[in-house]
C-alpha cells in the first residue's frame, strides 16, 4: 500500500463508521453536558452501562436505517434521511427504556437538547465522511487482467457494488492483441507496460480473471512476481467478486463448480440447526398470532379490493426438490394466470391496490409462518420457486438446483439485496446471492438478513 494513498476495505469502512458514530455522539454529549451543566447528557455518558446501551441502540438502528450501507453513506441526501431516522428512533427508544437508561430529567428542555446534540453531532460527522473520506483520494485503484470479451462486464460487476473500488486499466490476456476491445473509460495497458503503469498510477491490487494460460506470457508473469514482491496484492477475480458483491459468480465458473464449492459447515452443524429451528418455531407462533389479529382487517380489505378468496396457495419446490403448497394472503386479481405461469413484474398490473400494500409491508407472507411451523420452509433461506420456473431456469443454469440443499425461506440474502426477479437473467443474479448464503451461512449472516428485512418493511420497500 502506498504511503500517500489511503484505502478502507468495505469491512474496515463499516467498522470505522460504527465506531466513530458512537465516539462522536458520546464525546459531544459529554462536552455539551459539562459545558452547560446538563446532568442528563453528562450522566448518559459517564455511566458506562447507559453509555453502552446508547452505543448499541445507535448501531442497531443505524443498521436498520442503512447508516452502514456504503452507497447511502456516500450520498449527502441519503445521509440526512438515514441520520434523522436513526437518531429519532434511537433517542425515542432510549428515553422509553428507563431500566437501561437514566430516568427522564425534570427539566424537559434537556430531552430536546439531548435529541438535537445527537442529531447534529452524527450528521456533521457523516457530512465530513462524505466530503473527505468518501472522496476520490480514498479510492482503491486496481488493474484487471482478463479476456477482451469480458472487460466491461467484469469491471462493472465490481464497481457497481463498491463505489470506492476503481479499475484504472486492464491488460488483455488474449494471445493476440491486434483487436483490442475499447471500453468507454478504462484504458488498455500493454503487457510489457504493466509494471510501470502500476507504479505510475498508484495501483494497489492486480486482479486476474483470465482462464487462458497462453495469454500469461513469461514477461507478464515476471512482472507479476516483481509487483508481488513490491507489496502489491494479486487476487483471482472470483475471490474479489465474492468479497465485494457478496455473491457467487457462477457465470464465470466451469461446470465442475461443485468440486470447488466449500459449503458452510452450518448446513450440517446440529447445534446451529437446532437453535435456528427453535427460533423459527417461536417466531412462527408469534407471526401466526399477529396474522390472526390482522385477519379481520385484511378480510375487509380483500373484500373491497381483491374480490377473491382470502388465502392463496401455490405449489413450490422445497428442500431436496420436494414439492409443497405455499400459503399467502391474496394480492392479485382472480385468475391472474390464464394460459401459463409467468414471472411477477415490477408494478405488475395483476396486483391490486390493496395487494400492493400487503406486498410492500410483507403482510401477505404472514400465512407462510404455517409453512415454517410445519417444517416445509425456514425463516431465512432462498425463496421457493415454482416447479415450472425451476425446470426452465435449471435447463439454462447448471447450478440452480444447488438452492434446494437447504429449506427455502420467508426472506433471504437475495431478497434483501436484489429487486424482484422478472426475467431469467434476474434469476441468475438472485442465484448468485443464494449460493453465497449457502456457502457462508452463519448466525451473523442470518442476523444481517433479519436486520435488512426489517429495513425493507420499515422503509416500505417490499415487492
Amino acid at each position: 500500500m502506498f504511503k500517500n494513498k489511503i484505502h478502507f476495505e468495505i469491512s474496515e469502512r463499516k467498522m470505522l463508521l460504527r465506531s466513530i458514530d458512537v465516539f462522536v455522539v458520546l464525546f459531544v454529549l459529554y462536552f455539551v453536558g459539562t459545558l452547560f451543566e446538563l446532568d442528563y447528557l453528562r450522566v448518559s455518558v459517564t455511566n458506562y452501562h447507559w453509555a453502552i446501551v446508547l452505543a448499541v441502540y445507535i448501531n442497531v438502528f443505524g443498521a436498520i436505517f442503512e447508516m452502514y450501507n456504503l452507497q447511502v453513506a456516500s450520498n449527502e441526501f441519503q445521509v440526512l434521511k438515514s441520520t434523522l431516522l436513526t437518531v429519532s428512533t434511537t433517542v425515542l427508544v432510549y428515553l422509553l427504556t428507563p431500566i437501561f437508561s437514566p430516568l427522564l430529567p425534570k427539566n424537559r428542555l434537556q430531552i430536546i437538547t439531548f435529541f438535537l446534540v445527537v442529531l447534529i453531532a452524527l450528521f456533521l460527522w457523516r457530512i465530513f465522511y462524505v466530503r473527505l473520506l468518501a472522496s476520490h483520494r480514498f479510492y482503491q485503484n486496481a488493474i484487471l487482467i482478463c479476456d477482451n470479451d469480458q472487460v466491461e462486464e467484469l469491471i462493472l460487476g465490481l464497481e457497481n457494488i463498491d463505489p470506492h473500488y476503481k479499475i484504472v486499466g486492464y491488460v488483455s490476456a488474449d494471445s493476440i492483441e491486434d483487436a483490442i476491445a475499447r471500453t468507454h473509460y478504462v484504458p488498455h495497458v500493454k503487457k510489457e507496460d504493466l509494471y510501470s503503469y502500476v507504479k505510475e498510477n498508484k495501483v494497489s491490487e492486480i486482479v486476474i480473471a483470465s482462464q487462458k494460460t497462453e495469454g500469461i506470457t513469461s514477461d507478464l508473469y515476471l512482472q507479476l512476481l516483481h509487483l508481488l514482491e513490491s507489496g502489491n496484492m494479486i487476487r483471482e477475480y472470483v475471490q474479489v467478486y465474492e468479497s465485494k458483491t457478496q455473491r457467487i459468480p457462477v457465470q464465470f465458473l466451469d461446470r465442475d463448480f461443485y468440486r470447488f464449492f466449500p459449503f458452510s459447515r452450518s448446513n450440517q452443524n446440529k447445534l446451529y440447526l437446532s437453535v435456528i429451528r427453535l427460533l423459527e418455531v417461536g417466531f412462527s407462533i408469534l407471526g401466526i398470532a399477529i396474522g390472526a389479529v390482522l385477519v379481520p382487517f385484511i378480510l375487509l380489505g380483500n373484500f373491497l379490493g381483491n374480490n377473491g378468496k382470502l388465502f392463496y396457495t401455490q405449489e413450490r419446490v422445497g428442500r431436496d426438490g420436494v414439492l409443497f403448497k405455499i400459503l399467502k394472503f391474496r394480492t392479485m386479481i382472480k385468475n391472474a394466470e390464464t394460459d401459463k405461469a409467468v414471472f411477477a413484474t415490477y408494478n405488475d398490473e395483476r396486483v391490486t391496490k390493496f395487494g400492493k400494500f400487503l406486498r410492500k409491508t410483507r403482510i401477505d407472507e404472514f400465512p407462510q409462518f404455517i409453512n415454517v411451523l410445519k417444517g416445509e420452509m425456514a425463516i431465512i433461506g432462498p425463496r421457493p420457486e415454482r416447479p415450472y420456473f425451476v425446470k426452465e431456469i435449471a435447463d439454462r443454469m447448471p447450478f440452480y438446483t444447488t438452492r434446494h440443499i437447504i429449506k427455502p425461506g420467508l426472506t433471504g440474502w437475495a431478497q434483501v439485496n436484489y429487486t424482484y426477479g422478472e426475467t431469467i437473467e434476474d434469476s441468475l443474479i438472485k442465484l448468485q446471492y443464494d449460493l453465497y448464503y449457502i456457502k457462508h451461512r452463519s448466525f451473523y449472516l442470518d442476523l444481517n438478513i433479519a436486520i435488512k428485512t426489517i429495513t425493507t418493511i420499515v422503509l416500505y420497500r417490499g415487492q
